[in-house]
């Protein structure tokens, strides 16, 4: 048997297995605040050794996307307490991700006058579904050093909120050319100040963000999610391999509970920092010509993560664990019911009991 089906010690959070759920965008928070039907799809899901669940904005100006929900009022904190209530009456542990979508995102998403916010004012190339069809990206405001203060605020009593929510921890979200990565990368943070130019001032938010937040409720309660060399969002990093190694050294004494890396084809970096890592290391190796599946599982024999995240074929497979300990089937995702709606593709896929019934 793989050690995939082992527990593990996420640095006191007890893990009944290495698969983990990986973060996904289901847009399905309609008002920002989670519903009843969110808890019912990640209780479904609980047999995860961990659940990483979809991006939370911190703050209302942190919303990239419609339907995204929230942790920075009261409602949201009561909703998601139904979600987590939901999960460990089902055996689970879930940590919610906080993700600041920084210039990804569009004024007509926002409350009031809020504009989206960047490490510098660089419009992202494409466009984003607003609810109204797609539209294209605008340029954001540039955070100035007494925004950037108020920012990484917003994650400390996000983090805060999370605890109260009844999570068990959180992760940052520091990849996939959202704000964090924004501060990370050469092509979107042009600052002169102390957040940028240098890497260790490209850096400084995201370390400083990371120690906001285990300051606020313990490092062992926080994770960090990153992704080396990823040009989504239309991000451009030219000193990778200096950068990240860079972040791992900083982030060492926080004593974190895991590191996340969602590999964009570089093997190599993911074992250098996972050697400089000690914590554990999550890993969502890279698949270009697919998704992650069984054959990963052989990742932790072989010793390069102590977990790996799995994204659409948790989706549609609420009892993955079972599915990958039996060697299947596995039901398909359907990428038409990804974003929006209600039950249909969300809470109605079939567990192995329902197959085999």
């Amino acid at each position: 048997m793989s050690t995939a089906f082992e527990p593990l010690d996420l640095a006191g959070t007890k893990l009944a297995n290495r698969i983990v759920m990986s973060p996904m965008t289901r847009s399905r928070a309609y008002d920002t605040v989670p519903t009843p039907v969110m808890a019912e799809y990640y209780a479904q899901r609980a047999s995860a050794g961990l659940i990483i669940t979809e991006g939370i904005q911190p703050s209302a100006v942190g919303q990239g996307y419609p339907h995204t929900p929230g942790l920075h009022t009261d409602e949201q904190v009561a909703g998601w307490r139904v979600v987590t209530d939901a999960v460990h009456e089902a055996g689970g542990r879930i940590f919610a991700q906080l993700m600041h979508s920084g210039r990804i995102g569009h004024p007509s998403l926002l409350p009031g006058d809020l504009h989206p916010v960047g490490a510098s004012p660089v419009r992202a190339a494409g466009q984003l579904y607003t609810g109204e069809g797609m539209t294209e990206l605008v340029t954001p405001v540039e955070l100035g050093p007494a925004d950037i203060e108020a920012t990484i605020a917003d994650f400390a009593a996000a983090a805060r909120r999370a605890v109260d929510a009844g999570f068990d921890g959180i992760e940052l979200h520091g990849a996939n050319g959202y704000l964090l990565h924004q501060f990370l990368a050469d092509n979107t943070n042009l600052r002169d100040d102390e957040w940028g130019g240098s890497v260790e001032n490209r850096i400084r938010f995201t370390v400083e963000v990371v120690r906001a937040t285990a300051e606020a409720i313990g490092g062992a309660r926080v994770g960090l999610r990153i992704s080396p060399f990823n040009r989504y969002n239309d991000i451009a990093e030219e000193t990778t391999a200096e950068l990240y190694p860079a972040l791992v050294d900083a982030i060492e004494p926080f004593g974190l509970a895991y590191l996340h890396i969602g590999e964009a084809g570089d093997r190599a970096l993911t074992l250098e920092l996972r050697e400089r890592f000690s914590g554990v290391l999550i890993l969502n190796p890279h698949t270009p010509d697919g998704v992650t599946g069984p054959d990963h599982l052989s990742l932790l024999d072989e010793g390069v993560a102590d977990a790996v995240s799995f994204g659409a074929l948790f989706l549609a497979n609420p009892d993955l664990p079972a599915r990958l300990a039996n060697g299947g089937p596995f039901n398909t995702p359907d990428q038409a019911t990804f974003f929006g709606g209600a039950e249909q593709g969300y809470t109605d896929y079939p567990a192995l009991t329902s197959v085999n019934a």
